[in-house]
């Protein structure tokens, strides 16, 4: 076994220092992206890490890197969250559940949502991830329709009104900002039903990209 820091060798140390910096930077940015988004700046995040800022470029060399470090589990949760709906025998339950669990977890981190919305072209297993979870739910938008729970008229767009609109509401504490949302999310779920569905205006020109800017990740 090896034994304590002071007796460590020098580039046993350094491993240890590198992994230890590591771990502070990723838990440092989860917590900036969650409170602030994603453009909160490098430099804050390396100083809520304690690190300096070349150091924290040289473990991840873009804000790209460490979004989608810091990202990749909740977005392959997200994808699960559809898959599992794909999987419901009953449609409508299906998706009335991924709406449900994909706004919770809107509410529980503003960052994730954020991280969904924005293409990182280099990241290929996370671009992967995250077109696999919006064609899915494409197909679970589908299948209720089909079925005849889902109004006929629901949009896409309407997806990108529901979550501006949970965005909006998620603010307070965050039992405050889920006990909002999950009234806000169940109110809608009861409009998007086809029974005695009233006609609408067509659907703006909304897409899941507007709910985030388009500008390029530094």
């Amino acid at each position: 076994m090896p034994g304590p820091p002071s007796q460590m060798a020098p580039a046993q140390a350094l491993r240890a220092d590198a992994r230890h910096n590591r771990v502070r930077i990723l838990e440092a940015a989860r917590e900036s992206f969650a409170t602030r988004g994603l453009d909160v700046p490098m430099a804050a995040i390396a100083r809520r890490a304690g690190v300096g800022v070349a150091t924290l470029y040289r473990r991840f060399p873009s804000r790209e890197s460490l979004i989608t470090e810091v990202f990749g589990d909740e977005l392959a949760t997200c994808a699960s969250v559809v898959d599992e709906a794909l999987a419901d025998p009953d449609p409508w339950r299906g998706f009335c559940s991924a709406i449900e669990k994909v706004c919770a977890m809107q509410v529980a981190d503003r960052g994730f949502t954020d991280a969904f919305l924005t293409a990182f072209p280099d990241a290929i297993d996370y671009e992967r991830t995250r077109l696999r979870a919006e064609q899915g739910f494409a197909e679970v938008m589908r299948r209720a329709k089909a079925a005849g729970r889902l109004r006929a008229d629901f949009d896409l767009a309407d997806l990108t009104l529901l979550l501006k609109a949970n965005c909006a509401v998620a603010t307070g504490t965050r039992e405050a900002a889920a006990a909002t949302s999950r009234r806000l999310v169940a109110y809608l779920l009861q409009s998007f039903r086809a029974e005695h569905a009233e006609p609408l205006p067509p659907a703006p020109p909304l897409t899941l990209d507007l709910l985030h800017g388009s500008a390029p990740m530094r």
